[in-house]
């Protein structure tokens, strides 16, 4: 295979909720999608879901718009390759900016398994038709707000919710959540807002109490002992994400004991390729994993739903409908959840087509390169 154009779109949509966690808040996100045609004309998409502030990690849009267009695109075009596996491999000296990697990986992954007549689902390995959904949310001004958001996700049949929290916004408004909704799966996280003082401390012990699947990254990314440590203290088990970047990092955490469950989240890892060797690793460890988002577009949603797809996502993951962050999406048919289960596409690549007049509607800039 030989990509012959390749070109990246940097999109602008709003939320239809205003979305708040312990570093920012947000109205709208940037995403930039990757569009890569080979030879026959057939096109994959991907998509690049960093964030537009360096708060998750310290890759933005404009970081990985720079390190996309000048070295990750330029690799890929006039190179052939039989398998994805071997795109990352054309970037090898490129080190870090797993954000950028991820979008041109999952075009690669997408344009492969297109042309090959299969799913996405099928081409990672996928076992399953449907995968069950959870959604994130955000930090909201009121408890009862909360309670609000909550109960409307609830409605709609999401069996399980995950809050993000904070360093005064945590064992109270989990407390009052979990009171009025005593069955429900819920999770916390805290996105690494957390020190090692008394009080916060004390604070995460006392989340203890609550029945929760997981508190989720409540140290900075580096700080492994300290999640070992708040482990060996908590019966809920501790989920890793922003700490994960490597298979690596990874090995570590297990060694220290440091993580039960853990988040994949392709972005952060680099790519479909890197997610996939993550599950197995952790399915080695017995570790459950679950497929975290960063409020993807359609494209990345959609290869969201495909690796949950494998054996090893025993837990909900980020993947719920399109309408629970944008009122139009730019894949259609939108991403659609009922009493929150996703269907998996059978359709070859990702099952979804892109609506390329609604992106270039939606772009604020855009560069292409030719062989």
């Amino acid at each position: 295979m030989r990509v012959t154009h390749a070109s990246l779109h940097q999109v602008r949509l709003p939320l239809v909720h205003r979305f708040r966690t312990s570093s920012h808040a947000k109205d709208h996100l940037d995403h930039i999608l990757v569009r890569l045609t080979d030879e026959s004309g057939a096109v994959g998409w991907g998509e690049i879901a960093s964030a537009s502030d360096p708060f998750y990690s310290p890759e933005t849009v404009d970081t990985c718009w720079l390190v996309a267009s000048r070295y990750l695109l330029p690799a890929v075009v006039g190179a052939r390759w039989d398998d994805p596996a071997e795109v990352a491999g054309l970037w090898a000296k490129v080190r870090g900016h797993q954000f950028a990697k991820a979008g041109v990986d999952i075009a690669a992954w997408t344009l492969w398994s297109l042309s090959g007549g299969v799913s996405l689902a099928t081409a990672l390995g996928g076992t399953r038709p449907s995968v069950v959904a959870g959604v994130s949310l955000g930090i909201e001004p009121t408890v009862d707000a909360l309670l609000a958001e909550v109960a409307k996700h609830v409605d709609a049949g999401y069996p399980r919710v995950k809050l993000k929290i904070a360093p005064g916004w945590d064992v109270e408004p989990v407390r009052a959540v979990r009171s009025s909704f005593p069955e429900l799966m819920l999770h916390v996280d805290a996105n690494g807002a957390y020190g090692e003082t008394p009080d916060e401390l004390v604070a995460l012990r006392g989340l203890d109490e609550f029945g929760l699947t997981m508190i989720e990254q409540p140290f900075g990314p580096r700080n492994l002992l300290a999640h070992a440590a708040l482990q060996r203290d908590l019966s809920t088990p501790v989920c890793l994400d922003e700490s994960i970047e490597t298979l690596d990092d990874l090995r570590t955490a297990v060694v220290l004991g440091a993580l039960k469950v853990l988040n994949i989240k392709v972005s952060r890892l680099g790519g479909l390729g890197p997610a996939v060797a993550a599950h197995d690793l952790a399915a080695e460890h017995d570790i459950p994993v679950w497929c975290g988002g960063m409020h993807e577009f359609g494209v990345g949603r959609a290869a969201n739903i495909a690796l949950s797809s494998l054996p090893g996502f025993t837990l909900p993951s980020d993947v719920s409908a399109s309408d629970k962050y944008y009122q139009r999406d730019v894949v259609y048919p939108p991403i659609t959840a009922s009493a929150g289960i996703v269907d998996v596409p059978t359709a070859p690549g990702l099952g979804h087509t892109v609506d390329e007049a609604f992106v270039q509607a939606s772009e604020v800039q855009t560069v292409e390169l030719k062989a």
